[in-house]
């Protein structure tokens, strides 16, 4: 769970590799930002929505992989990319289970409901075209099997970097901006 220094020392990062004109590969594992008060006294909404901005125009392809969990803005601030992939038994989501659960019903051990209706998993989320691959794991999960999961990722990582190293700068970034741009919209 990052703090406020974290997302800005991401962005530093993430700004060095754009000056020497190296794609980004940004690994999301976290539940969200730290949410405790001391780090929303040093900024923590503001260091996440400067990432969010600051990444969607860096002039680079940057690669997210979701490998465990991808909760809430927290996640986003570091998930701003060209192609995001997940892991075949990884999270993405707006919020935990546990914390939709509380909002909607008031009881957060209604987390398999909530679960269910935010379509969180890799196989619902490349249904909506919120990610564009999933990450083949081997039985068990990615932890029973580290060579095989590190050379799957490292095939499709390899794929998209190719794909996205041939696009002309300004088409990389307006692609970019689109592709979050789509996600908030609810058509009916």
């Amino acid at each position: 769970m990052p703090h406020p220094e974290g997302y800005r020392k991401a962005l530093r990062i993430m700004k060095m590799a754009a000056k020497f004109n190296l794609p980004i590969i940004s690994i999301v594992d976290t539940p969200g930002a730290y949410p405790g008060a001391k780090a929303e006294e040093r900024g923590q909404s503001e260091a996440i929505a400067t990432n969010l901005f600051e990444a969607a125009t860096l002039p680079v392809p940057i690669i997210v992989l979701i490998l465990g969990e991808g909760g809430s803005g927290g996640a986003l601030a570091i998930a701003v990319g060209d192609r995001i992939l997940m892991c075949e038994n990884s999270i993405y989501s707006v919020i935990s289970p546990e914390g939709c659960a509380s909002i909607l019903w008031r009881d957060s051990t209604k987390n398999k409901e909530a679960a269910e209706a935010l379509k969180l998993t890799a196989q619902d989320l490349k249904k909506f075209k919120i990610i564009d691959e999933i990450v083949p794991e081997p039985i068990g999960g990615a932890h029973m099997d580290i060579e095989t999961t590190a050379q799957n990722i490292g095939m499709v990582v390899h794929k998209h970097l190719s794909e996205l190293k041939k696009k002309p700068t300004d088409i990389l970034i307006d692609e970019r901006i689109k592709l979050f741009q789509r996600m908030g919209v609810y058509k009916n």
